[in-house]
C-alpha cells in the first residue's frame, strides 16, 4: 500500500544550541529547573528560535471511531457509548474538555467512523469514512481503500490545524473497544506477548481482560505477516481512527508542529507513524505516563520520557491537556528569567 510521504526535518539545531546555553547563563544552580529546562529547549528547536514562544494556539483534535471487537466483550461499555462521549466534549463536561478551558486550548471532534447513521449532509464534511470498523479477531478492520482515507484524513486535519495557526497540536481518541487494536499494533512492532499489553482499558474486570488478551492474541496472530507494512497492519488490525491519528502525527512532524501524544490508543497510531517515516518522534513529547502497559512500551521503542505521571488511563487528550501550562511556563522561564550577568553573580 505505497504511500507518496516526504522526508521529516528534524527540529531546529541551532535554536536548540542557542536555549542550551541560555539556560546555562540563568541566575540558577546548572540543572536545577530539569525537565522544565528541557521542555524550553524542545519548545525552542521545534519553534527554531531563542527564546521560543510561549504556546497560545493550542489544539485538542478528538479523532472518534467504533470498533467491531467491542462485540467480543472486550471493554466494559457498550457499543453506542462512544456517541454518548462526544456529546460531552461538544457539550465541555467532558474531562478533557474541562481542563481546556483551564489550559487556554481549543477542543475539536471528529467522526471517522461512529457506529450510528449518519444523514448524508453530515457526509459532505469528508471526515467520515465508514460506520464502525471491523472485528479484528476475525476479520481486517478496513479496506486497503479506507485505510488509505482515513491516514489521508488525518493528514488533511493536522494541515487544517497548522494552517488555522496552530501552535501545539494534542491528537487524542474516542472509542469504545478501541485499546484492544491499540494493543494489538503495539505487540505487533515491540514484538511483544499478548498478555505483557493487556491493561485495564475501561475498566475492565477479570473475565474482561481474559477475553481481550484472546481477542489481541488471535488479531496479532493475523496482523504478524504484516510488521513491515505500517499501512497494511492498519488496514488488518487497526481501524479508521488509529489509521487517521497516524496520519495526523506524522503530518503534524511534516508541518513542522509539535504535538503532545497522550493516550494508547494515539500511541498506537504514533508507533506506526514512526515506522512510516524516520524523525517523526524528533517532533512529539509524551505528556504523562499512562498505567496501560502497553503505553509504557510505546515510549520505549520511541525513546520517549512522560512529562507527568498522573496516571490518567484516558485517552481523550485530559493527560495532555494538562501538560499545556507546562509547556508554557518552560517558555516563559527561558524568556524571561534573571541570568547570573544582570545580577552581578557571574
Amino acid at each position: 500500500m505505497p504511500v507518496d510521504l516526504p522526508a521529516v526535518t528534524r527540529p531546529d539545531v541551532e535554536a536548540r544550541r542557542a536555549a542550551v546555553a541560555r539556560h546555562a547563563e540563568l541566575a540558577v544552580p546548572d540543572g536545577a529547573l530539569g525537565r522544565l529546562a528541557e521542555l524550553g529547549v524542545w519548545l525552542a528547536a521545534a519553534q527554531g528560535k531563542c527564546p521560543p514562544r510561549p504556546p497560545s494556539r493550542a489544539r485538542v483534535v478528538v479523532i472518534a471511531g467504533d470498533h467491531g471487537i467491542t462485540a467480543a466483550g472486550v471493554s466494559a461499555h457498550p457499543a453506542g457509548t462512544t456517541l454518548r462521549q462526544v456529546v460531552a466534549v461538544h457539550q465541555q463536561s467532558a474531562p478533557v474538555a474541562v481542563l481546556a478551558r483551564v489550559a487556554g486550548t481549543s477542543v475539536r471532534v471528529v467522526d471517522v467512523a461512529l457506529d450510528h447513521h449518519v444523514p448524508e449532509d453530515a457526509l459532505s464534511s469528508g471526515y467520515r469514512v465508514r460506520r464502525s470498523s471491523g472485528r479484528i479477531d476475525r476479520e481486517d478492520a478496513l479496506s486497503a481503500e479506507e485505510t488509505e482515507h482515513a491516514f489521508a484524513i488525518g493528514r488533511r486535519l493536522a494541515d487544517e490545524e497548522v494552517d488555522a495557526g496552530a501552535d501545539l497540536l494534542i491528537p487524542a481518541s474516542l472509542g469504545v473497544g478501541a485499546t484492544t487494536p491499540a494493543s494489538t499494533l503495539v505487540a505487533a512492532l515491540t514484538g511483544t506477548e499478548p498478555v505483557a499489553v493487556i491493561g485495564r482499558g475501561s475498566g475492565i474486570d477479570d473475565n474482561a481482560w481474559m477475553r481481550k488478551a484472546a481477542a489481541v492474541r488471535d488479531a496479532l496472530r493475523r496482523g504478524r505477516p504484516h510488521i513491515r507494512e505500517p499501512l497494511t497492519l492498519l488496514q488488518v488490525v487497526g481501524g479508521a481512527d488509529i489509521a487517521a491519528l497516524a496520519g495526523f502525527c506524522l503530518q503534524a512532524a511534516l508541518r513542522r508542529t509539535p504535538v503532545l501524544l497522550d493516550g494508547l490508543v494515539v500511541g498506537a497510531a504514533a508507533l506506526v507513524a514512526d515506522e512510516l517515516r524516520l524523525g517523526a518522534r524528533d517532533w512529539w513529547l509524551m505528556a504523562q505516563r499512562s498505567p496501560e502497559p502497553a503505553m509504557t512500551l510505546v515510549g520505549e521503542h520511541l525513546d520517549l520520557e512522560p512529562i507527568l505521571d498522573l496516571g490518567v488511563r484516558l485517552g481523550d487528550g485530559t493527560g495532555a491537556a494538562a501538560v499545556v501550562p507546562l509547556l508554557q511556563m518552560s517558555a516563559r522561564l527561558l524568556a524571561e528569567s534573571v541570568t547570573a550577568e544582570d545580577l552581578g553573580i557571574a
